[in-house]
């Protein structure tokens, strides 16, 4: 199997948290072949053009025009560190997420933290003194909205999960959350202060979700449904009868058909919770064949 094959079937099978990941280096290695294109032909200002077509702006005359930057901004990156470090904090922190909430509920996280960050970020420039001569020059771009809201969350949700740090040794995971928004409070008047709001604009909605799903009001699941139906948009329809036989060649009768669907759902349910205890990675090539068997269907 070569590199392309690894990364198709890893894109195909594997958990949310790696297909986040994976688009956003997908997109981070697109960007950067676009612009070194550009840079041989000589138009660095198309790419620079091509960069605000895809950030959010603080401008909301221009955010109006273009909307859909509330979530390409998200997974757009142009520097190398900048990725780095946000798809390793997302993948230590999505993997504790997981490890207590469903992929349903990181999608949710991670979308509506980016957002959330967007908004924060262009109510500020917006309104504060300070940005006046700012506002209508500024983008934003990046997942670190969304990895923030996704790393207070769980931070929150699990306050006393133990981790291990460089240098410092074991802490819990609410220390983390603490530090990394207090750093990000006192870094806004140093640099980057629209970076620095954006992240906190995730964290808020960080916070709010764990709040709200505290009470009862899980948000991800109306979500969730929506993201169904525009799957179901451009799911192919069968174009023929399917009948359904046993073993031997026979049709099934209602009755075995009802028994032989109930264990295939009880064996699905079983692999789901492997993964959400252990990973992906920790079901075995008969497991991840049945996954893929029925995520086909």
């Amino acid at each position: 199997m070569n590199f392309f094959d690894e990364i198709k079937l890893q894109f195909q099978k594997g958990s949310l948290l790696i297909k986040l990941i994976l688009i956003n280096v997908g997109v981070y290695v697109i960007v950067n072949l676009v612009h070194l294109i550009l840079f041989f032909a000589g138009a660095e200002s198309a790419f620079i053009d091509f960069i605000y077509f895809l950030a959010v702006p603080s401008n909301v005359s221009e955010l109006l025009f273009k909307p859909w930057t509330i979530v390409t901004y998200m997974f757009l990156h142009e520097d190398f560190m900048h990725i780095l470090f946000n798809m390793l904090v997302l993948f230590w922190m999505g993997r504790i997420f997981t490890m207590y909430l469903n992929e349903r509920q990181l999608l949710t996280v991670y979308l509506f933290g980016g957002i959330s960050g967007a908004a924060f970020y262009i109510l500020v420039f917006n309104i504060a003194p300070v940005f006046a001569g700012m506002a209508s020059i500024s983008y934003a771009l990046g997942a670190s909205a969304s990895v923030m809201a996704v790393a207070i969350a769980i931070s929150i949700h699990q306050p006393r999960f133990p981790i291990n740090l460089l240098f410092i040794g074991q802490v819990e995971l609410r220390w983390v959350g603490i530090c990394i928004v207090f750093l990000d409070i006192i870094s806004i008047t140093k640099n980057n202060p629209g970076g620095h709001l954006a992240h906190l604009g995730g964290a808020i909605f960080g916070f709010l979700y764990i709040q709200q799903l505290k009470k009862g009001n899980d948000i991800s699941k109306g979500t969730g449904r929506f993201f169904d139906w525009v799957g179901n948009i451009f799911k192919p329809k069968p174009k023929m009868h399917i009948s359904y036989k046993n073993p031997k060649g026979k049709p099934l009768d209602d009755m075995e058909f009802n028994q032989m669907k109930h264990q295939r759902q009880a064996k699905l349910d079983n692999i789901l919770e492997k993964i959400k205890r252990s990973g992906y990675d920790a079901l075995t090539k008969e497991e991840k064949d049945f996954l893929f068997k029925e995520s086909q269907k």
